[in-house]
């Protein structure tokens, strides 16, 4: 089975956790699949939330130029829209990633950022002048790997594999906001070896924890949990999340791993 891998890095990033945000918003200390799906739509050129939000506003400008029927059908279509996904999201879904931290123990090093948001609609309240607090991840660092195994169209996965190669992108790349640019070196076409009898081993990835047992942790073992959005619900397009965990301790699967691939010795779950 071929892969692309490639690492993805950056100075600094941000993927917003939308649990918390009464002083600071935080983040997520992973890329996780819904992010990774926006950045890889941009290098595409894919419609996302701008195109969503201006179909509806062009259909609500209709819907208030008419009446009766025909008013009702124009806002039965604008519920329609705000229930679908964004483009990029609705193509690239189904693609199978693995994310390997390139961090000692999986963990990066984040500082909260204050700055002033002094555009006039930031904050009626205070001015015009909304001071704003981040948490921001410091030089993270992943590998990525995306499975070729035709779960999206075909010349769109194509187009994709150009891009990565050549250094080809329609829109910036970025790292959860437009000020965190994201660096894309490395890529490549590697070929993967599939486990299908089981497993048991270290996985140099993240992984879902619902697969895995686990053996007995020593002093030099670590282990790295975290709750991740995995996917996105159609209505409301809120986060599902999933428990992922990045460890080097030694796990076990009696079950045939369908998303578990080897490369140069090292083991890789993809989801």
């Amino acid at each position: 089975m071929e892969a692309i891998s490639f690492i993805l890095s950056g100075k600094t990033a941000h993927f917003k956790k939308p649990d918390v945000n009464s002083y600071a918003y935080f983040t997520y200390n992973n890329i996780h699949k819904p992010a990774l799906c926006g950045l890889l739509g941009a290098i595409l050129g894919l419609k996302g939330y701008t195109q969503l939000f201006d179909e509806v506003e062009n259909l609500k400008r209709k819907a208030s130029e008419t009446k009766g029927v025909e008013k009702k059908e124009f806002n039965l279509q604008i519920e329609k829209i705000k229930q679908k996904f964004p483009e990029y999201y609705e193509k690239l879904q189904n693609l199978k990633i693995s994310i390997k931290p390139l961090s000692k123990n999986g963990y990066f090093n984040k500082k909260i950022q204050v700055f002033n948001n002094s555009v006039g609609y930031a904050s009626q309240e205070q001015g015009g002048n909304l001071i704003v607090r981040e948490q921001w991840l410091e030089n993270p660092q992943w590998q990525i790997m995306i499975l070729d195994d035709d779960s999206i169209e075909r010349n769109l996965f194509n187009k994709l594999k150009d891009c990565l190669l050549n250094s080809k992108a329609e829109f910036i790349p970025y790292l959860g906001k437009n000020d965190h640019p994201a660096k894309i070196s490395e890529s490549k076409i590697i070929t993967l070896k599939k486990n299908k009898n089981g497993f048991s081993g270290i996985i140099s990835s993240l992984f879902l924890d619902t697969f895995f047992s686990y053996g007995s942790f020593g002093k030099r073992l670590f282990w790295h949990k975290e709750f991740l959005p995995i996917s996105l619900k159609e209505k409301f397009h809120i986060y599902e999340v999933e428990q992922f965990i990045f460890t080097n301790a030694n796990v076990a699967s009696n079950s045939e791993m369908k998303l578990f691939f080897s490369y140069n010795d090292e083991n890789h779950f993809f989801f």
